[in-house]
Formats: C-alpha cells, sequence, structure tokens
C-alpha cells in the first residue's frame, strides 16, 4: 500500500527538468525591398518638390512652376507690352535673332552689333526705321568696326507699324544688352513708312547720313 501511494506522489510531483525560455526583443535585418521602396519614393517625392515646388517659393503657385513663368504672365504696364511683343518679332516673326545674336552682338565682319550701336542709340530713330523698311546695302560701319555683310532685307511689307515700332523698341531700350534709349512707337514708324512710300530700294550707308534722314 505504501508503495503505490509512493508511485502516485512521484507522478504527481512537478517535473524537475529543465523549463522553456522566456520569448525576449530582439532585432532583424530589414527586408531589401523595403529599403529600395523607401529610396524609390523618397527619389519620387524630391522630384515632384522640384517640379511642382515653384523653387519653394511662396509666390510661386499652379498651374505655375517657377518665378518666370509665374512673372510672364503678370499684367504688364504698356511699354512692357510693346517689349515683350518685339522680342517675340526679334526672336520668331523676323528672326532677327539668326544674325544679330540671343544677345545682340552680331558676328564678326559679317552681321553689326545692335548692342551699343551707334546706328541703335542714335536720338532720333529715323534712320534705324529707314533700314528696318527699306533695308541696307553695302559695308557699314559700327563701333569702329567694318560689316561687309550682305544686303539687309526690307520689312515694309512683313511686318505692320505696330511689329516695327515693337521690335525697334526692344533692340532700343534692351538693358540686358546696354541699350536705353527711348522706345518708338507706331505713329513714327507710319509717318516715315508714308514719306519713303514711292522707295522701292535698299539704302546705302552714304544716304542714311544725311541729316534729313536721322
Amino acid at each position: 500500500m505504501s508503495n503505490a501511494r509512493h508511485q502516485m506522489n512521484s507522478e504527481s510531483s512537478p517535473s524537475n527538468g529543465a523549463q522553456e525560455a522566456e520569448p525576449r526583443a530582439g532585432s532583424a535585418r530589414a527586408p531589401a525591398w523595403l529599403l529600395v521602396l523607401v529610396a524609390v519614393l523618397a527619389f519620387w517625392g524630391m522630384g515632384f518638390l522640384d517640379y511642382h515646388g515653384g523653387g519653394f517659393q511662396p509666390q510661386v503657385y499652379a498651374p505655375y512652376k517657377s518665378r518666370a513663368e509665374l512673372d510672364i504672365d503678370q499684367p504688364r504696364s504698356i511699354g512692357d507690352n510693346v517689349f515683350m511683343k518685339g522680342k517675340k518679332v526679334y526672336e520668331e516673326t523676323a528672326k532677327c535673332i539668326v544674325c544679330h545674336q540671343a544677345n545682340g552682338q552680331g558676328a564678326a565682319s559679317q552681321f553689326p552689333p545692335l548692342a551699343g550701336s551707334e546706328w541703335v542709340l542714335a536720338k532720333g530713330p529715323g534712320r534705324l526705321i529707314r533700314i528696318v523698311l527699306h533695308g541696307l546695302q553695302g559695308p557699314v560701319t559700327v563701333k569702329d568696326a567694318a560689316f561687309d555683310s550682305p544686303s539687309m532685307i526690307p520689312w515694309k511689307d512683313l511686318l505692320s507699324d505696330e511689329e516695327l515700332a515693337a521690335v525697334l523698341t526692344f533692340i532700343r531700350s534692351n538693358k540686358e544688352w546696354g541699350n536705353a534709349a527711348p522706345p518708338v512707337t507706331a505713329e513714327q514708324v507710319k509717318a516715315i513708312r508714308d514719306q519713303t512710300a514711292n522707295r522701292f530700294s535698299q539704302w546705302f550707308v552714304t544716304e542714311l547720313l544725311t541729316p534729313e534722314n536721322e
């Protein structure tokens, strides 16, 4: 009887074997795909901000993406509007930019400069208007340099008085070129157009240097 009781007690007693270890917090390396995803999202976010953030300038707002785009679309004074119209004629309509370049410096010995030119900056725009209306033939000296360029074509039948006045205003008052002469008006162009209506040939320099053509 006592042996049976001893066996039952031994079976019901707790095991003296090793207990399971308690769980512990640890660290594991992030999966590679997650790192790639984070990098892609960061790159996309920087690109998005760079394209749509307007250079982080508070004045720039949708749909504009830069201060330059915003400035172009702002209301302008009459003088600014004429200047911008003249810039378009210079670069796109008449394509003066091809010969005289974007900086107005022309090309050595071929196309005379407009930047700092005594012809452009003359007190009165009469000679300049005549050149653009009827063209210029033969060599010309500008800023003490000789230019034996091909003759300039007349624009009297291709550009209106307003367009001619605008492009001449752009040329004469382009501060980026160092020019600061007064603007040219459509009325001034019309007056010389009417005065020279019977002329069908290009001008020579010697003709333009006479006082009545100033």
